[in-house]
C-alpha cells in the first residue's frame, strides 16, 4: 500500500495490518462487530419488511375489492327505499280499480288520498315540485313553450303547462311554462275615407 493511502495501518477488510515478518494470519479487531451477526440480522429485517409489504398489499386489495362491490351493491339498491315508498300507492290504485259500484265521488276521494300518498312519496325521496306560476323565467328550471301578451312583466311565468320536478338540487324536469312578452301596441286606426293621413 502506498505510504499515503487512508488504508495505512489497516487492510482492505479493516483489520489492522501485520507486518510482513511471519506468515501469520490478520487478527481482527475486538471492536469490529461481528459481521455474520450484523448480515444475518439484516436479512431477517428484510424478510419481515417483505412480510409486512405482502401483507399490507393484500389488505389494500381486500379493501379495494369491498369498495368495488359496495359501490355495485349501492347502484343496483340505490331506489329500494324510493320503490318502497311507492308500493302503498300502487296498492290504493289497485283497491280503487277492484270496487265495482264506485261512486264518482269515491273515486275522486280515492285519487285524492293516492295523490297524498304519491306526495309523501316524493317528499321522503327529496323529489320537489317546479311549479313556477309568477316567477321570473328561469331557463335552467323552466322550459317556454310559448309567449302571451300579459300585462305581467316581461320573462314572467303566467301559466304552467306541466310541472316540473327537482330530486334535491338537480333538475330532472323542466316546468313547461308560458311566459309574458310585451303588449304589441295597438294598430293605428285608418283615417276615414278622403281625410289626409298625419
Amino acid at each position: 500500500m502506498p505510504a499515503n493511502s487512508p488504508f495505512e495501518g489497516e487492510n482492505r477488510v479493516g483489520y489492522p495490518q501485520r507486518r510482513r515478518r511471519g506468515c501469520r494470519a490478520p487478527v481482527p479487531d475486538a471492536a469490529q462487530p461481528d459481521l455474520e451477526g450484523t448480515l444475518a440480522s439484516a436479512r431477517a429485517e428484510i424478510e419481515r419488511l417483505k412480510e409486512d409489504f405482502l401483507r399490507a398489499k393484500a389488505e389494500t386489495e381486500n379493501i379495494r375489492r369491498r369498495a368495488a362491490e359496495d359501490v355495485t351493491r349501492a347502484h343496483k339498491f340505490a331506489l329500494e327505499s324510493f320503490a318502497a315508498t311507492l308500493l302503498p300507492v300502487r296498492d290504493s290504485l289497485e283497491a280503487a280499480l277492484a270496487i265495482e259500484a264506485a261512486t264518482v265521488e269515491s273515486l275522486r276521494e280515492g285519487v285524492s288520498i293516492t295523490g297524498r300518498q304519491l306526495t309523501a312519496a316524493f317528499d321522503k325521496a327529496s323529489l320537489a315540485e317546479i311549479a313556477p306560476a309568477g316567477e321570473r323565467f328561469d331557463p335552467h328550471r323552466h322550459q317556454a313553450i310559448s309567449q302571451l301578451e300579459s300585462d305581467d312583466p316581461p320573462g314572467t311565468v303566467v301559466a304552467v303547462v306541466q310541472k316540473g320536478y327537482r330530486l334535491h338540487d338537480r333538475v330532472i324536469r323542466p316546468a313547461l311554462v308560458v311566459v309574458a312578452r310585451e303588449r304589441s301596441a295597438p294598430p293605428a286606426e285608418a283615417p276615414p275615407d278622403g281625410a289626409p293621413a298625419a
